[in-house]
């Protein structure tokens, strides 16, 4: 049986990618042969959903297996109850390794290399503070269409030195991690390489552009403003931002491609189980939308369409046939899923798990592993506060605002078959409000499995619930 091979575990991370925009799900205008050779080989899971949002809050989920937006947000890894992947598999005798250009892990007291063998950081990403020179970087867009204009010269600065294609962050991580696994291919390894491309700013090599947006001469807005409005930016400006950031996916790929190769050339593709994930999506103009969120003005949240909820899960494990899959999953199956995979159990001391096992779903000995998936940011601890789950069964998508109403804030719900784009808001139907409340019932059960704290449960409740 699969799960009884010396499997190594190979997990890749990219960033703010939208499935939308890979091959592997019905995406033809951009190229991604590399991720659509490996689905070819995997299972592709339709319907994997955010859990905790965004980044260091997803994060924590794969690593731990456990929810972390009912408790906290973007904060640091708990001492308590901290068991991770990295120590759990450290323990059973695997080495472990995390690769990443993302600032956010090493920031002070955050905690997310804890565990790891070794840790390699390659420098320089946005606000990383890393470069003092050039003093004076030039913006490429007026700087109102950017969001936070200093954060986006700090990153200038940062890569002003760039002199070919292989100095790009995706080469240089996906680089670095092919040099790890030559030096490391003779020993059992669970490496994580977490790219933070395809995060903004967008400034893939101009080649890459010109194949999405050839002759555009206008403004470029590498790093839109988070708004939920379009009126800062003109129709070519918002095209020519899609092309920036299909140029990065495609970018993202041929560096991650020769990785995978790399795999293959080193003797270990038939030794190793690939797990690749993204932890949200953006909107590019989608419901009216730029950015993923509103942690500009985090009182006012916005709902987690799933343009950004619903995102890539590709396994390949050897010996299992690849396929597609429609089971609900979320990265706290998918850290239960490699446990189970390498038959490393949770320590004694280890805080109670979230997620399920997806090893009878790539198996093809079961349709399904859990029955909803909820997809949140940090839930409030105060009335005030608007922030909005995303709740779903496969079938129907509910966007739910808790118990916070104002200003024409309602729950809404949409059919998922007969409106995938969510453009019909069911709220108002007597269908609609069935399944809504029904949801709505299933997801404030799920959060009392969870041992939500009472306080949050009320906030969470919609008037006229008995809690």
């Amino acid at each position: 049986m699969a799960e009884q091979e010396p499997w190594n575990i190979l997990v890749i991370v990219c960033d703010t990618l939208r499935r939308d925009y890979l091959g592997a799900y019905g995406n033809r205008w951009i190229s991604t042969p590399a991720l659509d050779r490996l689905a070819a080989e995997a299972t592709v899971f339709e319907e994997h959903w955010v859990g905790s949002f965004p980044t260091i809050p997803l994060r924590q989920d794969l690593l731990t297996g456990r929810y972390v937006f009912p408790f906290w947000g973007w904060a640091p890894l708990p001492a308590a109850g901290r068991e991770t992947l990295a120590t759990a598999f450290g323990r059973a005798g695997f080495v472990t390794q995390l690769i990443t250009d993302n600032p956010h892990y090493l920031k002070p007291g955050m905690n997310l290399h804890f565990g790891f063998r070794g840790w390699d950081v390659i420098r320089g990403q946005i606000s990383d503070a890393y470069a003092t020179t050039p003093e004076d970087v030039a913006l490429p867009c007026a700087p109102e269409k950017l969001r936070n204009p200093d954060e986006v010269r700090n990153y200038l600065r940062n890569v002003a030195d760039r002199k070919s294609e292989a100095d790009y962050f995706p080469a240089r991580v996906f680089g670095r991690a092919a040099a790890w696994l030559e030096a490391n291919r003779r020993r059992r390894f669970f490496l994580l390489v977490d790219s933070f491309d395809v995060h903004e700013p967008w400034d893939p090599p101009q080649w890459y552009v010109d194949r999405y947006d050839p002759g555009y001469e206008g403004q470029v807005v590498i790093q839109p403003r988070y708004l939920d409005r379009l009126d800062y930016i003109s129709e070519a400006e918002l095209r020519h931002v899609r092309a920036l950031y299909a140029a990065e996916v495609t970018l993202v790929d041929r560096w991650l491609g020769r990785l995978l190769e790399h795999v293959a050339d080193l003797g270990l593709w038939e030794h190793t189980a690939i797990v690749f994930i993204s932890d949200h999506g953006y909107y590019l103009g989608d419901h009216g939308y730029t950015g993923k969120h509103t942690v500009d003005v985090p009182q006012r949240g916005w709902p987690l369409y799933a343009e950004v909820a619903r995102v890539p899960l590709l396994v390949r494990v050897p010996g299992l046939a690849p396929g597609r899959s429609a089971a609900l999953a979320q990265a706290v199956d998918v850290h239960a899923t490699l446990r189970d995979l390498a038959g490393v159990a949770r320590g004694p001391e280890a805080a109670p798990a979230h997620g399920v096992s997806l090893l009878p779903v790539l198996r093809g000995e079961a349709a399904a592993a859990r029955d909803l998936a909820i997809s949140s940011p940090t839930l409030p601890t105060a009335p005030d506060r608007l922030q909005w789950s995303s709740v779903t069964d496969g079938d129907w998508l509910l966007l739910d605002p808790g118990g916070f109403r104002g200003e024409g804030v309602e729950p809404r719900i949409y059919a998922r078959d007969a409106d995938p784009g969510s453009a019909r808001d069911l709220w108002a139907t007597p269908e609609g409000r069935q399944r809504a409340e029904a949801l709505h019932r299933r997801y404030m059960a799920r959060l009392g499995e969870c041992g939500v704290a009472e306080d949050v449960l009320r906030l969470r409740a919609w008037p006229g619930d008995a809690r």
